[in-house]
């Protein structure tokens, strides 16, 4: 992944800018929502295939039953929660058939039930059709699916409950539990709605939402699960990044340069102080270089050695010297950034759990 850092780092950058309003006020630029950016795994084709789309990425596919479409322009799109299958008796009721005549019956019944939900469906101005997951039931049979191809409506099964509020707030949408509900003010709309082709499957691309919701969805590609699992992980650790980075516009030099630097300057305050005070700040700057102490250790590198170095070229004024764990060293400039935002709040979370623990009484032992 790291080889591939100059097509993802753009991408990144691109997706957090598209949520952002268009107006960066103070107060929008403390609220940046990841849950706006959608991370879709699909594993074929190399990393450099990865993908932003303004709009909409689902995992599943269209229909195919009865030449139903795979693409849709001019989109209006409900998500559903009903189910278009028969209905079933309860659990302690059974139906009993004797003869031809009355399953014939059953079957023409049936027919005629989903024959109306699917008309109703039609007549709601829908042409694209999102069906939830069903534990209960079927939550779409091939009779329903034939008659919505007949119609000309889209439609796409199986979305999961976990991605139900995503989808409504990319599409601005509203989940539809019943048929009596369908009405177009709870449709999503969409300039276009296609089936795309990927090496080992197809994806759902809905593009141009009309919605006052700003959302987008990254296509994560890769020649194997693993390696596309891995750049998830390595997507959503660049878009915290430029998350940080939107919130507060400051980035400082790694490499344990700042830790080590405000371990030094405490040092020094500490001298000034008298008493219980003074043991407390110095203590206080010995476990910030617990930081530079363990980059040096995972690094493979001398802690003690590189620790004490890199506090002598901080004491000598050098503030900008850190850690080159590729060098093995200290160089007097780290060319490693890292968001200011991270930096204070690791050092403003550990302080107040710390005085949390100062704070208790006693500790009750529990099974």
């Amino acid at each position: 992944i790291n080889a591939e850092y100059m097509g993802l780092a753009p991408l990144a950058v691109q997706a957090v800018k598209s949520i952002l309003p268009d107006d960066l006020s103070p107060e929008h630029t403390q609220n940046v929502d990841l849950g706006y950016i959608r991370l879709v795994k699909a594993v074929g084709g190399t990393v450099e295939d990865t993908e932003l789309v303004h709009g909409l990425a689902l995992p599943q596919k269209a229909s195919k039953m009865a030449g139903g479409p795979s693409k849709i322009t001019n989109a209006k799109i409900a998500l559903i929660q009903f189910q278009l299958s028969p209905p079933k008796t309860d659990m302690e009721n059974n139906v009993v058939i004797t003869d031809y005549a009355q399953m014939d019956r059953v079957l023409k019944e049936e027919r005629e039930y989903l024959l109306n939900l699917c008309k109703r469906i039609a007549k709601s101005g829908c042409n694209v059709l999102l069906i939830q997951k069903s534990i209960l039931r079927d939550a779409v049979v091939d009779t329903s699916l034939h008659f919505l191809a007949k119609m000309k409506i889209m439609v796409v099964r199986d979305i999961e409950r976990s991605d139900v509020e995503f989808i409504c707030k990319a599409l601005g949408c509203l989940p539809i539990a019943s048929i009596d509900a369908m009405s177009p003010n709870k449709f999503g709309v969409a300039d276009k709605v296609e089936e795309i082709s990927i090496m080992d499957g197809k994806l759902i691309k809905i593009t141009g939402v009309k919605s006052s919701n700003k959302a987008v969805s990254v296509i994560l590609r890769g020649a194997t699960k693993l390696l596309v699992e891995e750049s998830e992980r390595s997507m959503h650790d660049a878009l915290c990044v430029v998350r940080c980075l939107v919130k507060s516009p400051f980035l400082v030099r790694g490499g344990g340069a700042p830790e080590m630097e405000v371990a030094v300057q405490l040092s020094k305050w500490a001298q000034t102080l008298e008493g219980v005070a003074s043991f407390c700040v110095r203590a206080y700057a010995e476990s910030l270089e617990v930081i530079p102490e363990l980059l040096a250790l995972n690094a493979g590198l001398n802690p003690v050695q590189i620790t004490t170095q890199l506090r002598k070229h901080h004491s000598d004024g050098n503030k900008l010297a850190g850690i080159d764990v590729r060098k093995g060293s200290i160089v007097p400039e780290s060319a490693v950034q890292v968001p200011l935002l991270v930096l204070t709040s690791v050092i403003q979370h550990a302080t107040e759990n710390v005085l949390k623990i100062i704070k208790k009484n006693d500790i009750l032992h529990c099974r």
